[in-house]
């Protein structure tokens, strides 16, 4: 459920010109009303919004005609609401932003067509991590997430790769950043396993990490997570390389070592990934 938000009047709603007295509550009510769709929501009514926001109506339908004018909101026959096109827009000047996607999308088609699995490239954003990009196979039982969507940063492989470099100090994460991997068994989605690497930019900052997810009862299996891993680390490098990065840095003894371990193990230890 998106963060309430409450009105600053006691028992009467705003004014317009109250409203209008600071541009940043009006604005950080607008942001209110958007951020009031979830992920499952393609239209909510007024009502809802009003409950989900805890502004007043009279306060929504204002800020409401400003949204749709701009494209961010539009009313539907039913009289209910649904998120505009000028989202969507943004979206792709955001993902643009990254520069990133020429080079990741072909390899996420190549580890979801290989793998029979998801394949997803995640951002830290602050607490949470975000889907980027994402393919999914043509399988009836996988991972299925979204472009946009978020999840908590210490939960899951992909977390545990953005925190390690992104959080370089933190000695809680050495052990992925000496081996350049991680591995998450039922931590986020208790059904779901994951295995993860990171991608490097031209002056060593990690731009976000590469992600392999799937089923627990079929990426689980040490076989399965060590192939996914072997396949995931090249792929990464590529990426690093092609985005002016250091590749050699795959090659190091760490890096083969942890995961020539890892492939001759009969199972895994969950606390160590």
């Amino acid at each position: 459920m998106p963060t309430t938000h409450t009105d600053h009047a006691g028992s009467e709603p705003d004014s317009p010109a109250e409203e209008a007295s600071s541009g940043v509550a009006v604005l950080d009510r607008a942001f209110a009303i958007l951020r009031a769709f979830g992920q499952t929501d393609d239209r909510l009514s007024l009502a809802e919004l009003s409950r989900r926001t805890g502004l007043y109506k009279s306060t929504i339908l204002r800020l409401l005609a400003a949204l749709e004018h701009g494209g961010f909101m539009r009313k539907l026959d039913d009289g209910q609401y649904a998120i505009g096109h000028e989202p969507l827009r943004l979206a792709a000047l955001y993902q643009r932003s990254f520069r990133v996607g020429p080079v990741v999308e072909p390899l996420l088609e190549t580890l979801s067509r290989e793998l029979g699995e998801t394949a997803s490239f995640y951002v830290r954003q602050g607490d949470m991590r975000s889907v980027l990009y994402r393919v999914e196979p043509a399988r009836a039982v996988r991972v299925s997430i979204r472009v946009g969507e978020e999840f908590p940063v210490r939960q899951g492989a992909s977390g545990k790769v953005l925190l390690a470099f992104t959080d370089t100090q933190d000695a809680q994460w050495h052990d992925v950043r000496e081996r350049l991997w991680a591995a998450s068994y039922g931590e986020r989605d208790p059904e779901t396993a994951s295995a993860s690497v990171p991608v490097f930019g031209a002056a060593g900052e990690c731009v976000g990490a590469l992600t392999v997810s799937g089923p627990k009862s079929r990426l689980a299996a040490a076989p399965a997570m060590a192939a996914a891993l072997a396949m995931l680390l090249p792929l990464a490098q590529k990426a690093t390389v092609a985005l002016g990065g250091a590749g050699a840095r795959y090659d190091a003894a760490a890096v083969r070592d942890s995961l020539a371990q890892f492939a001759s193990a009969a199972g895994h230890d969950d606390t160590a990934s």
